[in-house]
Protein backbone atom coordinates (compact mmCIF):
# COMPACT_ATOMS: atom_id res chain seq x y z
CA UNK A 1 0.00 0.00 0.00
CA UNK A 2 1.08 3.47 -0.68
CA UNK A 3 -0.19 6.44 1.52
CA UNK A 4 -1.43 8.83 -0.98
CA UNK A 5 -2.94 11.17 1.56
CA UNK A 6 -2.51 11.35 5.45
CA UNK A 7 -4.61 14.32 7.58
CA UNK A 8 -5.43 14.45 11.62
CA UNK A 9 -6.94 10.55 11.91
CA UNK A 10 -6.97 10.03 8.09
CA UNK A 11 -5.06 7.98 5.62
CA UNK A 12 -6.30 7.39 1.93
CA UNK A 13 -3.82 4.57 0.28
CA UNK A 14 -3.51 2.93 -2.79
CA UNK A 15 -2.77 -0.73 -3.55
CA UNK A 16 -3.08 -2.94 -6.50
CA UNK A 17 -6.91 -3.48 -5.39
CA UNK A 18 -7.80 0.18 -5.66
CA UNK A 19 -8.12 3.02 -2.75
CA UNK A 20 -8.44 2.65 0.70
CA UNK A 21 -9.79 5.15 2.87
CA UNK A 22 -10.03 4.65 7.16
CA UNK A 23 -10.45 7.33 9.54
CA UNK A 24 -12.56 10.60 10.20
CA UNK A 25 -14.25 12.07 6.81
CA UNK A 26 -15.89 15.03 7.24
CA UNK A 27 -15.99 18.55 5.07
CA UNK A 28 -13.10 19.44 5.97
CA UNK A 29 -10.72 16.87 4.34
CA UNK A 30 -13.23 15.80 1.45
CA UNK A 31 -12.42 17.99 -1.07
CA UNK A 32 -8.37 16.77 -0.49
CA UNK A 33 -9.42 12.99 -0.04
CA UNK A 34 -11.67 13.17 -3.74
CA UNK A 35 -8.56 15.12 -5.12
CA UNK A 36 -5.84 12.37 -4.13
CA UNK A 37 -8.03 9.87 -5.44
CA UNK A 38 -9.08 11.36 -8.05
CA UNK A 39 -5.52 12.21 -9.42
CA UNK A 40 -4.51 8.47 -8.77
CA UNK A 41 -7.37 7.28 -10.92
CA UNK A 42 -6.60 9.67 -14.08
CA UNK A 43 -3.23 7.60 -14.02
CA UNK A 44 -4.30 4.22 -14.22
CA UNK A 45 -4.35 2.55 -17.91
CA UNK A 46 -8.10 2.66 -19.67
CA UNK A 47 -9.59 -0.73 -18.64
CA UNK A 48 -8.27 -1.18 -15.22
CA UNK A 49 -10.28 -3.10 -12.43
CA UNK A 50 -10.66 -0.89 -9.51
CA UNK A 51 -12.38 -1.64 -5.68
CA UNK A 52 -12.97 1.14 -3.12
CA UNK A 53 -12.70 0.31 0.11
CA UNK A 54 -14.34 2.30 2.81
CA UNK A 55 -15.23 -0.20 5.41
CA UNK A 56 -12.45 2.11 7.74
CA UNK A 57 -14.53 5.05 7.65
CA UNK A 58 -15.61 6.05 10.78
CA UNK A 59 -18.95 6.94 11.59
CA UNK A 60 -21.88 7.97 9.20
CA UNK A 61 -20.42 10.55 6.77
CA UNK A 62 -22.13 11.85 4.01
CA UNK A 63 -19.03 13.53 2.85
CA UNK A 64 -17.30 10.12 2.71
CA UNK A 65 -19.87 9.02 0.07
CA UNK A 66 -19.76 12.37 -1.62
CA UNK A 67 -15.72 11.59 -2.56
CA UNK A 68 -17.02 8.06 -3.28
CA UNK A 69 -19.42 9.28 -6.02
CA UNK A 70 -16.70 11.75 -7.38
CA UNK A 71 -14.28 8.94 -7.82
CA UNK A 72 -16.78 6.50 -9.54
CA UNK A 73 -17.60 9.87 -11.60
CA UNK A 74 -13.78 9.79 -12.48
CA UNK A 75 -13.44 6.49 -12.44
CA UNK A 76 -15.80 6.20 -15.37
CA UNK A 77 -14.44 9.61 -17.02
CA UNK A 78 -11.11 7.56 -17.41
CA UNK A 79 -12.69 4.26 -18.89
CA UNK A 80 -11.91 2.83 -15.81
CA UNK A 81 -14.08 -0.24 -14.22
CA UNK A 82 -15.33 0.02 -10.49
CA UNK A 83 -15.21 -3.50 -9.82
CA UNK A 84 -16.90 -3.47 -6.32
CA UNK A 85 -17.70 -0.93 -3.38
CA UNK A 86 -16.55 -2.15 0.51
CA UNK A 87 -18.56 -0.51 2.72
CA UNK A 88 -19.12 -0.32 6.78
CA UNK A 89 -21.85 -0.88 8.23
CA UNK A 90 -23.12 2.85 8.76
CA UNK A 91 -22.19 4.13 5.00
CA UNK A 92 -24.18 0.78 4.07
CA UNK A 93 -27.28 2.51 5.32
CA UNK A 94 -26.45 5.86 4.66
CA UNK A 95 -26.42 4.49 0.96
CA UNK A 96 -29.38 2.45 0.77
CA UNK A 97 -31.47 5.64 2.66
CA UNK A 98 -30.24 8.06 0.06
CA UNK A 99 -30.68 5.72 -2.91
CA UNK A 100 -27.27 5.46 -4.04
CA UNK A 101 -26.76 1.74 -3.05
CA UNK A 102 -28.04 0.87 -6.33
CA UNK A 103 -25.25 3.25 -8.21
CA UNK A 104 -22.38 1.18 -6.84
CA UNK A 105 -21.15 -1.96 -7.09
CA UNK A 106 -21.10 -2.63 -3.31
CA UNK A 107 -19.78 -5.96 -2.39
CA UNK A 108 -21.24 -8.86 -1.26
CA UNK A 109 -20.17 -8.13 2.30
CA UNK A 110 -22.03 -4.62 2.62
Amino acid sequence: MTRLLGLDGLALDSGPQGLAVTGEVDFDVASALAAAGSEWLVALPSGTRVDFDLTGVAGVSSAALSVLLEWTRRAQEAGLEVASVHLSTSLVRLTRLAGIDRLLPLSDAA
